[in-house]
C-alpha cells in the first residue's frame, strides 16, 4: 500500500457521472477559484460545477426615476395648475378694476397712490411667500399648500365681500394681506411641479399656466365692470361671483394635480454653491427689478384712459385688450425659450416692456389704448412667464424637482 498522501478532497465526493461536488465547508471557496480558470484548482471542477457556482447576483446601486416626457398625469396637472393660475394671476391682473373703483366710489376719500397699496401688498406676497411655499413644496407638502391657500384665497373673498366703504384697513387687511397670502401657498408650487413633468416640454408647459392666469385677467374684470355699477348687486355680489367662480376652479384642481416624485429626505443645500453662482444672481436681481415696473399698467391702464379722455364705453374693454395680449405673449414665445433658451428670450421681452411705459404717456384715444394694450400685453406676458424657467434652468437636480 502506497503511502503517498491523497489529493486535497476532504470535503468533496465523485459521484456517478465523474463530476466533483463541492461539500458545504469548501464551496465558497471553490466557487472564488472556480471564477479563475487560469489556477490548477480551478480546472479540477467540472463545467457542471464551474457553471453552477462561477455566477453571482450583484446588488446594483439604485439608479435615479427614468423621466418620461409628458404622461396623461401630466397634461391633467397642467390643466389643474391653469385653473391655479386663474384664480390667483387672473385675480391680481384685474386689480385694475378695484383700483378706478376704489379710487371713484369705494374709498375716494384715499389717494389712488394709497389705494394701489391694496394690491401691491397682494402681487408681494404672491411672490414672497413662495420663499416658503417652495421649500415646503420640495418637502413634499405640495397638497397641504394647496387646500390651505384654497381655503384662505377664498375665505378672504368673502371677506373682502362684507368690507364697508371708506373702511380702508378691512379691504387691505383681506385682499391685500389675505388672499395674497392664499395665493403665495399656491401659485409657485403650482408652477414648480411642471417640472415633474416636462423637461424639454418644460418652458411650454409653464406658458399654458401662466397664459391662462391672463386668461383669467380677460374674464375677472369683465364681470366686475359689468356688476359694479349694477343697482342691487354692487361690489359685493361682484367679489362673490369672482368667489363662486374661484370655488369651482379650485376644487377641480386639488382633485386632479398630483406630485409625481415621492416624498424623500434630501441632504442639506450647499449654500456656497449659490453664494458663488454669480449667474444665478444677477439673473434674480435683473427680475426683481423688472418686477418692480411691469405690472404698472395692469394696476393703471382702466383708470389713466378714464383720466386722459377715453371714451368711457370703451373702458370696461382696456383691462381685458392688455390681458388678451398677455395670453399670446405669455404661451407664443416659450417656443422660442424652448429652442433658444429663456434668457435670450426674456431679456429683449424686458426691454420692449420697458419702452412701452414711455410711450403709455402719449395714448389718448381708443386706437392708441388698443394698440399699447396689445403690444405691452405680449412683450409683458413673455417676461412674465419665461422668469421661472429661467430661474429653473440654473438647477442642479437630476430630476428637476428641486427648484422651490
Amino acid at each position: 500500500m502506497s503511502s503517498e498522501p491523497s489529493p486535497r478532497h476532504s470535503s468533496s465526493t465523485e459521484n456517478d457521472s465523474g463530476d466533483i461536488e463541492l461539500g458545504q465547508g469548501s464551496r465558497a471557496q471553490g466557487s472564488q477559484i472556480g471564477s479563475q480558470p487560469g489556477t490548477r484548482a480551478g480546472s479540477t471542477i467540472s463545467e457542471k460545477a464551474y457553471a453552477k457556482d462561477k455566477v453571482f447576483p450583484i446588488e446594483e446601486p439604485p439608479s435615479a426615476p427614468q423621466f418620461v416626457e409628458g404622461t396623461l398625469q401630466g397634461w391633467l396637472t397642467v390643466c389643474g395648475a391653469s385653473l391655479v393660475a386663474m384664480c390667483t394671476f387672473g385675480n391680481i391682473q384685474s386689480f385694475g378694476v378695484y383700483q378706478a373703483y376704489y379710487t371713484q366710489s369705494f374709498l375716494s376719500g384715499n389717494s389712488p397712490s394709497r389705494i394701489s397699496w391694496i394690491g401691491s401688498v397682494q402681487l408681494c406676497l404672491q411672490f414672497t411667500v413662495g420663499v416658503f411655499s417652495g421649500k415646503l413644496f420640495d418637502q413634499g407638502y405640495f397638497h397641504s399648500l394647496m387646500i390651505g391657500g384654497s381655503l384662505l384665497l377664498l375665505f378672504s373673498s368673502f371677506m373682502l365681500s362684507l368690507a364697508k366703504p371708506h373702511q380702508f384697513y378691512q379691504a387691505l387687511l383681506a385682499q391685500g394681506f389675505g388672499m395674497g397670502i392664499g395665493m403665495g401657498c399656491m401659485f409657485l408650487p403650482a408652477l414648480s411641479i411642471m417640472s415633474h413633468y416636462f423637461r424639454k416640454r418644460r418652458a411650454v408647459a409653464m406658458g399654458i399656466v401662466v397664459a391662462s392666469g391672463s386668461l383669467g385677467g380677460v374674464i375677472y374684470p369683465i364681470i366686475l365692470n359689468k356688476v359694479f355699477p349694477r343697482e342691487g348687486l354692487g361690489f359685493p355680489w361682484a367679489v362673490r361671483f369672482i368667489a363662486f367662480i374661484n370655488i369651482v376652479f379650485l376644487v377641480i384642481a386639488n382633485l386632479i394635480m398630483k406630485p409625481r416624485w415621492p416624498t424623500r429626505k434630501r441632504n442639506p443645500v450647499d449654500m456656497s454653491q449659490i453664494i458663488h453662482d454669480t449667474p444665478y444672481w444677477v439673473t434674480n436681481i435683473g427680475l426683481f427689478l423688472g418686477f418692480w415696473g411691469i405690472f404698472i399698467p395692469y394696476f393703471y391702464l382702466q383708470l389713466f384712459s378714464e383720466t386722459h379722455g377715453v371714451d368711457p364705453n370703451f373702458l370696461t374693454w382696456t383691462l381685458p385688450i392688455l390681458n388678451a395680449g398677455a395670453v399670446f405673449g405669455r404661451f407664443m414665445p416659450n417656443f422660442l425659450a424652448d429652442k433658444y433658451g429663456p434668457l435670450n428670450v426674456i431679456i429683449p421681452s424686458g426691454i420692449i416692456s420697458a419702452g412701452m411705459l414711455w410711450a403709455l404717456l402719449g395714448v389718448r384715444t381708443i386706437a392708441g389704448v388698443t394698440l399699447f394694450g396689445l403690444v405691452y400685453g405680449f412683450v409683458s406676458g413673455a417676461f412674465l412667464t419665461l422668469a421661472s424657467p429661467a430661474v429653473a434652468a440654473f438647477t442642479r437636480s437630476p430630476t428637476l424637482d428641486d427648484i422651490g
